[in-house]
């Protein structure tokens, strides 16, 4: 099980807070995080979020937000390594209305 951080804000990882694109990860959530049950943590930067979302939508017609694209772009890191015929879990976190005035999204 992996989470999924931003690269601007790595707390997770081990480094300090800082502002990103992604509304919903906040460094106080992750005080009752329980990292223990993890396997790690993989960042992601704001580029790679958006295109995934923008992805999502294009090709499975999925109007996702910014968290979501950023699972999904924590997934396409890790397949390198993940055995053929496993399963994958993800979660698509919100709906991308709420995400049409961000620049350079949709």
């Amino acid at each position: 099980m992996f989470a999924v951080e931003p690269e601007l804000s790595p707390v997770i990882s081990g480094g300090a807070p800082g502002p990103h694109p992604f509304r919903a990860w906040e460094p106080a959530l992750f005080r009752i995080l329980k990292t223990e049950v993890l396997d790690g943590a993989i960042t992601v930067g704001k580029d790679e979020s958006f295109d995934y979302a923008k992805r999502l939508a294009k090709e499975e017609g999925i109007f996702a937000g910014i968290s979501t694209g950023a699972a999904l772009a924590a997934v396409a890191k890790k397949l390198p390594e993940i055995p053929e015929g496993a399963t994958v879990l993800t979660f698509n976190y919100d709906t991308g209305e709420r995400y049409l005035s961000i620049e350079g999204l949709y």
